[in-house]
């Protein structure tokens, strides 16, 4: 396939807004808040498939960001940008004869958003050259640690993180709040909702705006849905070429981005023969992809918390995916598990011989019950159960160890600031960081 010299992308609420790489990982968002979307969907042929399904991870995920990208930044740029974020497994692990999971916890903050924040962190530096800028994002836990160990040490870039002061796990607290240099922790008095609202108002602050050169790195930034192809031809590369040929991949699904990026992988080639969308009760799109009808209802708390999404913000590039392909949405499996049957289904994993949290769970147990004779199940590993620890143990009877990256940062100090719920103080703040 031939590269071409510069990745467009256009606004998939006005396609008249074409911007280039760069421009979409500085900006993330459109106009109108609209996703950017690759104006070309770079394939391989059968061929080539089986050429980059020889190779090591970081080679081969070097390979497929330069097919998007083009010749905007150098392949050896890339290539060690890639390097430089990857440094870390995504094995298979079997649960059953037929049926694997894809363990995409292995990273400094121990989910998946490691590989996506990472390569995010590493694509800023290289375009953003030597203009400082200032990352500011909110969290409500996973999302934080990813960003700030991603961005950690890296030059020319502060990052401020605001987060819902005691709303938040300790271990998930301990994990991005004792990193001090360029990382600056906030605790808000206030909800994760508040806190998004300041990082809104200071978004909308054009004199702070230019003078700390904000960025929001957040999760629909197109380097992040990049990034997490990758893993998807990591996962067939480990398989047996029987289990290729018969492949179903079952998703858990939120914002559903790990889902577009699979069906980006299929778009490229990879064989999957189905994918499955995985969610809790929040379930606009099963609802939708049975009945017609988009009608998001209220939120709803769960067990698998990184799920309760109800308007996925990623659906729009799902939608466009499909058009463009002339792929039929009929043929995209799907369902909602309650917390019971999480609950239940946790259980019978254990006896399997297989630990598994919540979100897991989830995308397993449609796997299991959809899954036909003859065919091969993945399910995505979002997180190590141990960022769960309280409700896994409960469910299972069990105690569960902390694996290295916990324990090695569950006895430092925090370094947080404490704010109260208002914009003033923010901005005084910010305005104050060391230059």
């Amino acid at each position: 396939m031939e590269n071409s010299d510069t990745m467009k992308l256009y606004n998939l609420k006005d396609h008249n807004e074409q911007v280039n790489f760069a421009q979409a990982v500085r900006q993330g968002l459109g106009k109108q808040q609209g996703l950017f979307f690759p104006a070309d969907l770079p394939a391989f042929d059968s061929s080539e498939i089986d050429e980059l399904l020889a190779m090591d991870f970081v080679s081969r995920s070097a390979r497929i960001l330069s097919a998007y990208i083009g010749e905007e930044i150098a392949a050896t740029d890339v290539a060690k940008r890639v390097a430089n974020a990857f440094q870390f497994p995504a094995p298979v692990v079997p649960v059953e004869k037929d049926i694997g999971t894809l363990e995409l916890f292995h990273g400094p903050t121990l989910a998946f958003k490691d590989f996506g924040g990472r390569i995010m962190a590493q694509m800023l530096t290289q375009v953003a050259g030597d203009t400082p800028v200032t990352i500011l994002t909110a969290t409500s836990g996973d999302t934080g640690a990813a960003v700030a160990h991603a961005f950690y040490g890296l030059k020319n870039v502060r990052v401020v993180i605001l987060y819902p002061n005691g709303k938040i796990s300790p271990l998930q607290e301990k994990l991005f709040c004792t990193l001090g240099g360029n990382i600056h922790t906030v605790a808000i008095d206030g909800d994760f909702d508040a806190c998004q609202a300041l990082v809104k108002q200071a978004f909308d602050d054009e004199e702070l705006k230019v003078a700390l050169g904000l960025n929001s790195a957040n999760s629909i930034n197109i380097s992040r849905l990049l990034a997490q192809i990758c893993y998807y031809f990591e996962a067939v590369a480990q398989l047996t070429p029987a289990q290729r040929e018969q492949l179903v991949i079952s998703v858990p699904s939120g914002n559903f981005g790990d889902l577009t990026a699979g069906l980006l992988a299929k778009s490229m080639g990879l064989p999957i023969k189905r994918f499955i969308a995985a969610t809790n009760a929040n379930d606009t799109v099963p609802r939708y992809l049975d009945e017609g009808k988009w009608l998001p209802n209220k939120t709803v708390a769960t067990l698998s918390n990184a799920m309760d999404v109800s308007q996925p913000n990623n659906w729009p590039r799902i939608e466009e995916l499909y058009r463009r392909k002339e792929w039929s949405l009929k043929s995209l499996g799907h369902g909602a598990v309650s917390d019971e049957t999480t609950r239940e289904t946790m259980r019978e994993m254990a006896k399997l011989g297989y630990t598994s949290e919540p979100h897991g769970a989830i995308a397993y147990r449609l796997l299991r019950d959809e899954l036909q004779e003859g065919e091969y199940g993945l399910f995505l590993g979002t997180a190590h159960p141990a960022k769960f620890k309280e409700s896994v143990e409960e469910i299972l009877g069990t105690t569960l160890a902390l694996p290295q990256a916990l324990a090695e940062r569950a006895d430092l100090p925090l370094l947080s600031h404490n704010l109260p719920d208002g914009f003033a103080p923010l901005r005084a703040f910010l305005m104050a960081l060391p230059k």
